[in-house]
């Protein structure tokens, strides 16, 4: 793959593992290219992306992710025949009693029903999403509802000696740069925590950044929810008035969907 973007180092692309980890989406371009590129990217955005559209495509929604939160999305959606999900607090405007609306809002989608087909704007996500698919890789999406299910879902892939590729998301400083996420480094950690343990034992196939996700979840993994409202991702959510997505967020093998992007939707994977 030819980079738009920066000129990577062989080093930052991890080419001697199979199991590898990089952030955001200047990390994504980096790690599925080169001249060894993977084949699999799972992208973990636990507070929203990543959850809300997993408890989605759960519900029968089939998601198509979108780079911009403008006009464009709204074009998007009507060329698409499909709902535009609104953000967070633009629906704490809507009338009382009116029928639940989709958002990036994990709790709120849980509420949503009847939406065959939904845009969801997420500028860092959906942007995650075309570089890893623009990479030339089967792209998955994971949370902790669903991460051992997509651990099981990867696990004959690596056996069968495909390259993966994990993405935590993080989020944005106010100058524009990556802010590593501490949520998302362990739901990527969960999601290799659940491989064989001979991948991870292996210093060949897991990538040193592979293993300290799994080390950072493992860190935390029997008491999760608190850590996650305690953590400043959560802690901002709550501030905002969301606490209930910090508590969807940290519901640990509540699904077993696999939400995969072809041709720019997600749907379920197929039963393996």
């Amino acid at each position: 793959m030819a980079d738009a973007g920066p000129a990577f180092l062989p080093a930052h692309r991890q080419p001697d593992h199979r199991v590898r980890l990089e952030w955001g989406p200047t990390g994504a371009t980096a790690v599925v290219g080169g001249d060894r590129p993977a084949d699999v990217a799972v992208v973990v955005d636990l507070l929203s992306f990543t959850t809300t559209l997993g408890i989605a495509v759960e519900r029968g929604t089939t998601v198509l992710p979108f780079r911009w939160r403008d006009e464009r999305a709204e074009a998007y959606a009507a060329a698409q025949d499909a709902v535009l999900a609104v953000g967070r607090l633009e629906a704490r405007s809507l009338p009382a009693g009116a029928a639940p609306v989709p958002t990036l809002s994990p709790a709120a989608m849980t509420r949503v029903a009847g939406v065959p087909r939904l845009v969801l704007p997420s500028p860092n996500g959906s942007t995650i999403c075309a570089a890893l698919a623009a990479g030339g890789a089967t792209v998955a999406a994971a949370s902790l509802r669903n991460a051992d299910a997509v651990a099981a879902w990867l696990a004959p892939q690596v056996a069968d000696g495909a390259t993966v590729a994990l993405v935590p998301a993080g989020e944005r400083w106010p100058d524009g740069s990556l802010r590593p996420a501490a949520e998302d480094l362990w739901g990527a950690g969960a999601v290799l925590a659940g491989l064989p343990p001979g991948v991870l034992d292996d210093p060949t196939v897991a990538s040193p950044e592979a293993r300290v996700a799994v080390a950072a979840w493992r860190a935390v993994a029997d008491r999760l929810p608190a850590e996650l409202a305690a953590c400043a991702g959560g802690r901002e959510l709550a501030d905002l008035g969301f606490a209930d997505d910090v508590a969807v967020a940290s519901e640990v093998g509540a699904s077993r969907v696999v939400p995969l992007l072809v041709a720019g939707e997600f749907r379920p994977a197929p039963v393996m």
